[in-house]
């Protein structure tokens, strides 16, 4: 079936939230060069905000890494950056973890040296965007990584969702389109089947369909990996 597109613009959802900001954040910004005095940045509600423009404060890429560096983030915060917006985490359940486990092996296990399988790290997708989705499937480089990969280097990316279903299915599966990611797997374990994302375009994936408990995982760009759903999904 096909879905309709989705909007990139970051909503709040009951599975992410944006990150609060305090007035000791602000200063803390102010004070290693993040914001500007004269940028006119103001906090209202844990949120910061342009006065001259009435528009939210939106992060580059550089930036998130210098506030985290500037221990405004602190280490055990798990967030990510979307769209130029500092979004929470859900925290790891046991279903979730058991399907990342478990799609880790076999994945491990099909893509040999073909390609690199890399878990619960970052991508820069633009210079807003830093998902840190559960399982991405890079082409192989012999430089082996030593930066962060780009939306260039993604043959698939993988979310695993418990209590993320509709953020991951509306904020974050356009927002890997409109970077050109080929395909996207979205693991529903409490439904117990698999959305399969594919053919990107600027406002989303163009076809979606779903796989069920008894069905089989191929992607589009490895023809040869073969991903039964039943020995990853928990019960």
């Amino acid at each position: 079936m096909t879905t309709a597109t989705a909007s990139l613009t970051p909503t709040r959802t009951a599975a992410g939230e944006r990150r609060k900001f305090t007035g000791a954040d602000r200063k803390a910004m102010l004070q290693a060069g993040i914001i500007a005095p004269d940028d006119g940045i103001e906090l209202r509600n844990g949120e910061l905000y342009c006065k001259y423009s009435g528009a939210p404060r939106r992060f580059t890429v550089d930036e998130y890494y210098a506030i985290a560096e500037a221990g405004i983030l602190g280490p055990e915060e798990r967030v990510e950056l979307l769209a130029g917006e500092i979004f929470t985490m859900a925290a790891v359940g046991g279903r979730h973890a058991f399907c990342v486990r478990w799609l880790t092996k076999a994945l491990t296990l099909a893509l040999g040296n073909t390609a690199v399988l890399d878990s619960q790290n970052p991508v820069r997708l633009d210079t807003g965007s830093a998902p840190q989705p559960d399982l991405m499937v890079l082409r192989w480089r012999d430089d082996r990584y030593p930066e962060l990969p780009g939306s260039d280097d993604v043959l698939l990316v993988i979310e695993v969702s418990d209590t993320t279903v509709r953020f991951d299915r509306h904020h974050k599966a356009p927002l890997y389109a409109a970077q050109g990611i080929p395909e996207m797997w979205l693991f529903d374990v409490n439904a117990r089947q698999v959305e399969v994302y594919d053919q990107p375009m600027a406002g989303g994936y163009a076809r979606t369909r779903v796989v069920g408990i008894d069905g089989v995982l191929t992607p589009g760009l490895l023809p040869d990996v073969a991903i039964p759903v039943a020995e990853v999904m928990p019960d």
